[in-house]
């Protein structure tokens, strides 16, 4: 097939009397092949990846654009093949011609196949190198198996190199969205791009009167070193006194001292940061200061706001990596925030006397007039202590420091701050370790330890999860290096295992649901290694729980009855849960009909299932209009804590939602898939299946969401928008099941049971049919282990264990995360007409 007759359907689509793109032309390079990448705002915003082979560029469209993670496998569907000179081309194809909409060109550079290209085309695997000005490295096209499609799926993927990024480090096309040809996205973008720059200081050293002061400023020989004021940890908020609260962040403190001509940032432990934030301190030399001191904390924050500990760690450890594919420090300190809370000295006046009020007062004057996307005042709250404790821990925020607002500033702990934690969490000093079991690589769990009030060094117990086969790694190299054949503990303490000793010089950040009288942890998790503590000083805590009082008219039964034999957890312990996760509950439960799944003999005990109620047999349980469910007696509504706790009391272990609220019960609002796996596959079979569903569900153009179920498999759950009613949802969810199992059969089948499954993995729709019902999130399972569904970030569930990796057992260290990675569930919510359209759904 020649030239012309590969762009015989390219040329049919298109007018090229109205549409401005070219009909034909461009000439094969001499040298090696080119590559192209077009960013497209057609119906829907996608990118066209175009390589060039035998005198076209063979085109596929991504929807959502190429990622550096090599787990992120990116839909690529095949279009017609496109002539060379479209590889320039950028503008706008007018409405009513195909593709109607705006063109640039994204990327584009030179492409090298691995092997014979042609035979890797036909086979449907293409490997290849991008040597682009935005991608390089090794990618991989890997064609989905179909059977009569119009367009050809393909996966694009990006291969183990040093160019590869995780997709919560980096998302190349957010990172780097402008175009590489024109200057018109650029312009556009520098405008709006927070850039620091020289702006006229709002008064010199010279200029600055004392009158424009608080009171209490006094001249002063400025230091040149100077300790920060740490909080105090309490377990509740002062009842007395007047005091405000910011947010507790989840970074790293720095105190920077400013001068016009220098600028250093230094670290909690006076380690100088400079040259790890050169932007930090760009901005702040701007701000026209001298003789100076700022104190506050840097953060990344993620993609719902909140400050991310490990996002911040990745960009630190992106600058200490070598290469010419790493990003300069500059480029990797554009995400960091520093967020400034006080100002101990101000142009060689020391405000360490000034009141607390009155020095943020000032601070909040200064920043406001140099408004820099990297320097951010940290407000106060103007709400009860208690609420906003409440709050920050749904939000997943690490908690609250409080402030009396007539403190002095004092550079060491003090009672004037204090700090409020959600969840019980702190610094272990790391001893030892044990050896890996399993498939488990690097080490088994940690030996952790902490000084008592003499000093001793008191063994506090072990923590073996929590970790990632990179923290793994990265744990057995540190300690490696510090082997110590005798224990650092004071005392013999009974070690389960055989430990290897270290010298106590790391600290493990550890979340955990209890110490025990013994002072050991119980049920503990790795969080990251700590910086911001000297080894010395690292003691017991005993941080801040948000607690729900339990409801005065709730009358509790056979509380010490076990429900569990496996964990030997206790009814009294399901209450607690349910009261634990009560606001993280509710929202999931609140407006639709629910099923309760009672267990009056526990886990291995008779279950049944009850959905519909007569008045005033469940107490504090809501009772739906009948006309929902015509012919039988209402359906049930948890509304609030009373209602939940009272289903607890009641023996519940399960709450089931409907797909529909009751105010629109015809018009279901989310779409459900649940990956039930059959026999002889493992968690990482059902890890990669709920990627390759929500490829296709990203293809189509909706927003998947995923949790655990809390027994063997995952819920990938789409919001919708309230359009359509239960036969065309259901319809439309077989439909893609079926697509999934035609395209990739052998990994899904699309008829349930155990035999059709053996396996593989059949995706239940039948979740999506009118009475139909899912375990809720945050609902603990009636089975032995009492795992929970909970709701993960897609980026999160190669970490995971299994489906039940939360369980009553452990749920509490989930609790500050909560909610907050489906943030942008509902504004996420779409029809499913486009869907259907792309599927090549006509309905059943």
């Amino acid at each position: 097939m020649d030239v012309l007759d590969r762009l015989s359907s390219y040329r049919q689509k298109r007018d090229f009397n109205v549409t401005p793109e070219p009909s034909a032309g461009g000439k094969s390079s001499k040298r090696a092949l080119k590559f192209v990448i077009q960013k497209h705002w057609a119906r829907s915003l996608h990118y066209d990846f175009r390589l060039e082979f035998e005198g076209t560029l063979k085109s596929w469209a991504v929807p959502k654009g190429p990622s550096l993670d090599p787990h992120v496998k990116r839909m690529a569907v095949q279009v017609e093949d496109h002539p060379l000179s479209y590889g320039n081309f950028e503008g706008d194809i007018p409405a009513g011609q195909y593709g109607a909409g705006h063109v640039m060109v994204w990327d584009r550079g030179e492409w090298l196949p691995s092997g014979d290209a042609a035979q890797g085309l036909q086979d449907g695997k293409l490997k290849f190198e991008l040597r682009g000005q935005k991608l390089q490295g090794r990618w991989t096209l890997v064609r989905m198996r179909g059977h009569g499609e119009k367009q050809i799926a393909w996966l694009l993927i990006k291969e183990h190199d040093a160019f590869e990024k995780a997709s919560d480090e980096c998302d190349i096309t957010k990172a780097l969205p402008d175009s590489v040809k024109s200057s018109v996205h650029s312009t556009m973008a520098s405008k709006t791009r927070a850039v620091p720059a020289k702006t006229k200081p709002i008064k010199t050293q010279a200029n600055l009167k004392k009158s424009d002061l608080p009171t209490a400023a006094v001249k002063a020989s400025v230091p040149l070193r100077l300790a920060p004021q740490l909080a105090t940890l309490v377990t509740d908020p002062p009842e007395h006194g007047d005091w405000q609260y910011e947010m507790k962040f989840d970074g790293y403190r720095l105190m920077a001292r400013v001068d016009e001509a220098v600028v250093q940032c230094f670290t909690r432990n006076g380690h100088d940061w400079t040259a790890k934030l050169p932007e930090l301190a760009t901005s702040l030399s701007a701000m026209g200061l001298a003789d100076t001191w700022l104190d506050g904390e840097i953060v990344v924050q993620n993609a719902q706001g909140i400050p991310d500990f490990q996002l911040l760690q990745k960009a630190f450890e992106a600058h200490g990596r070598r290469g010419a594919a790493m990003p300069s420090a500059k480029s990797v300190s554009a995400a960091i925030v520093y967020y400034v809370f006080d100002m101990p000295f101000y142009k060689g006046y020391d405000l360490r006397k000034v009141p607390l009020d009155q020095r943020r007062a000032l601070l909040e004057r200064l920043l406001a007039k140099h408004k820099f996307g990297n320097v951010k005042f940290s407000a106060a709250f103007d709400a009860p202590a208690n609420q906003l404790m409440q709050s920050a821990c749904k939000l997943g925020l690490e908690g609250l420091i409080g402030k009396r607002t007539e403190s002095l500033y004092q550079s060491h702990r003090s009672s004037d701050w204090i700090k409020l934690k959600c969840g019980k969490r702190q610094a272990f000093l790391i001893c030892g370790y044990t050896d890996p079991k399993g498939a488990r690589t690097g080490l088994g769990a940690l030996l952790l330890g902490h000084h008592d009030d003499s000093g001793k060094l008191q063994y506090a117990g072990n923590v073996g999860s929590g970790f990632t086969e990179k923290s793994l790694a990265d744990l057995a190299r540190a300690l490696e290096k510090l082997a110590t054949p005798n224990s650092p503990f004071a005392g013999k303490p009974a070690i389960v295992g055989t430990p290897h000793w270290v010298k106590p010089k790391l600290m493990a950040d550890v979340s955990f649901a209890e110490l025990t009288k013994t002072g050991r942890i119980r049920h503990g998790v790795f969080r990251r290694l700590s910086i911001g503590e000297k080894p010395q000083t690292v003691a017991s805590e005993t941080p801040h729980v948000a607690r729900l009082a339990l409801p005065a008219s709730l009358r509790l039964t056979h509380p010490e009855r076990v429900v569990d034999a496996q964990t030997g957890l206790t009814k009294l312990d399901i209450v607690k849960h349910y009261a634990a996760v009560a606001m993280l509950i509710l929202p999931h439960l609140k407006g639709r009909p629910v099923s309760l799944v009672r267990a009056p003999l526990g886990t291995m005990g008779e279950l049944f299932f009850q959905r519909h109620a007569k008045p005033g047999e469940l107490p504090a349980i809501k009772l739906l209009d009948e006309t929902i469910d015509p012919g039988h007696a209402s359906l049930l509504e948890i509304t609030n804590l009373a209602g939940l706790l009272s289903a607890a009391q009641m023996n519940t272990l399960e709450f089931h939602t409907w797909n529909g609220v009751a105010t629109s019960i015809n018009k279901p609002d989310r779409m459900i898939f649940d990956l039930d796996p059959g026999e002889k596959l493992g968690w990482p079979d059902i890890q990669e299946a709920a990627l390759l569903v929500r490829t296709l569900l990203d293809a189509l153009g909706l927003v998947p969401f995923i949790k655990t179920s809390g027994g063997k498999g995952l819920h990938v759950v789409v919001p919708l928008k309230k359009l359509h009613n239960w036969d065309t949802v259901k319809g439309f969810s077989r439909a893609v099941v079926q697509h999934l199992a035609k395209t990739i059969p052998q990994k899904f089948v699309a008829k349930s049971g155990p035999k059709n499954r053996v396996g593989r993995i059949f995706v239940d729709y039948l979740r999506n049919g009118l009475g139909a019902t899912t375990v809720s999130a945050w609902s603990a399972r009636a089975r032995p282990g009492l795992g929970v569904s909970v709701p993960i970030a897609w980026a999160e569930l190669q970490g995971l264990t299994s489906s039940s990796h939360w369980s009553v057992e452990n749920t509490a260290e989930r609790i500050a995360v909560g909610n907050s990675v489906w943030d942008g569930y509902a504004k996420s919510a779409c029809g499913l007409r486009d869907a259907m359209e792309i599927l090549g759904y006509k309905g059943s």
